[in-house]
């Protein structure tokens, strides 16, 4: 519901903003301004009828319809940017007269032009904003633990998170992934969280459970939960999860098939009242071995710290997902996205394979982290 609130808010917002300076600018003419306005509304009216009937509109109308209004509110927002930015211009131009005399005297040739202009702009970032989401990014991080992982000098990890598989990334995408993560020849392949994104209906019908089995790698597939999973119906998507064939880590503890390090996987933090504290999962550990953790949140970075974790994995932010939130995650997050260190724990927060909502992604890309993680216990301090 606080998802749908959001959504909608930010829809009536930019589409009003847009229908008032459109109705300005427009002719005054009836046959053009009642079309115009009547296509906005129309817009509003078809997400709520989305969303209030979600569960019994076939999936052949659902999902298009869904794309449709997704679509339009990603290209809102940033219709919307534009257009206060022309009017700060505007404005500046009255204090300062500082517009070209071509502009003032052949003004409403300019609007012509600025419109296609903004309408070409918006649809080319539109296009660039699927294929961010459409083909993930494969990104090489190289890390050095000073610990000594016997029978092994080293350590390749595929981090993966927030696949959201759901109406928006479908069995195709899921197949493209799970090749791009098998290709990297990893020794373990991780899933961090946000696995499914609202219901399980999508993955159901087309089995996509099927593509995921088809993850390899010698020391196992492993997953930990996110928030995504606690919305809608939570068992459904734990009995869906199991059929993936995938190790499912919730506050669990294992060692490595080969003995050379621990991995962790926390529940999510949405569910903090019940979830164990990282100390008690590390009770008893042998604290020569490295340790890895996967927890999708990164908001709780000092407790691993403070643990002595050696790497800790997060997904969640989606790098903000749309610029400008990007820039805004940083307000809330101590590292948003990407490697950083704390003390001699280090970490890497990656922006995911998915989306949430809009199947676009401005700013900010899909990808898939290989991480290459080097064992040197001559470096320890």
């Amino acid at each position: 519901m606080k998802v749908f609130l959001q959504s909608i808010f930010g829809q009536i917002i930019f589409s009003s903003y847009i229908m008032w300076r459109g109705y300005q600018a427009l002719p005054p003419k009836k046959s053009l301004r009642i079309p115009f306005v009547l296509a906005l509304v129309l817009e509003i009216l078809i997400f709520f009828i989305g969303f209030i009937f979600h569960n019994y509109l076939p999936d052949v109308i659902f999902v298009p319809l869904m794309l449709f209004c997704n679509t339009w509110y990603v290209a809102s927002m940033y219709i919307t940017f534009a257009l206060l930015f022309l009017a700060l211009l505007h404005l500046l131009n009255k204090r300062w007269a500082w517009y070209p005399m071509m502009v003032n005297l052949y003004w409403g040739r300019t609007k012509v032009f600025l419109f296609i202009f903004i309408t070409l702009g918006i649809v080319a970032l539109m296009i660039f904003g699927y294929r961010n989401v459409r083909y993930p990014t494969v990104q090489h991080v190289y890390i050095t633990v000073p610990k000594e992982a016997k029978g092994r000098d080293s350590l390749t990890v595929v981090l993966t998170a927030d696949w959201h598989i759901g109406e928006m990334i479908r069995k195709k995408q899921v197949r493209q992934v799970v090749e791009l993560c098998n290709a990297q020849n990893p020794d373990m392949t991780v899933i961090v969280g946000d696995i499914i994104d609202y219901e399980t209906r999508f993955a159901e019908k087309q089995h996509t459970e099927d593509e995921l089995k088809k993850l390899k790698a010698p020391l196992g597939v492993y997953m930990s939960l996110g928030n995504h999973e606690y919305r809608a119906n939570r068992f459904a998507k734990l009995r869906w999860i199991e059929k993936t064939g995938a190790k499912l880590l919730i506050d669990s503890v294992i060692l490595a098939p080969d003995s050379s390090f621990y991995l962790i996987g926390r529940d999510d933090y949405i569910n903090h009242r019940n979830r164990a504290p990282l100390s008690a999962l590390m009770n008893g550990l042998d604290s020569l071995k490295p340790v890895i953790v996967l927890d999708h949140q990164p908001n709780r970075l000092n407790e691993l710290a403070m643990n002595h974790v050696d790497i800790g994995l997060h997904g969640h932010t989606h790098n903000g997902q749309l610029w400008p939130q990007s820039l805004l995650l940083h307000l809330v997050y101590e590292c948003p996205y990407g490697y950083y260190r704390k003390g001699d724990t280090q970490f890497f927060i990656t922006s995911g394979v998915g989306c949430a909502g809009p199947p676009y992604r401005i700013g900010t890309h899909s990808e898939i982290v290989v991480l290459h993680i080097i064992f040197d216990k001559s470096l320890k301090r």
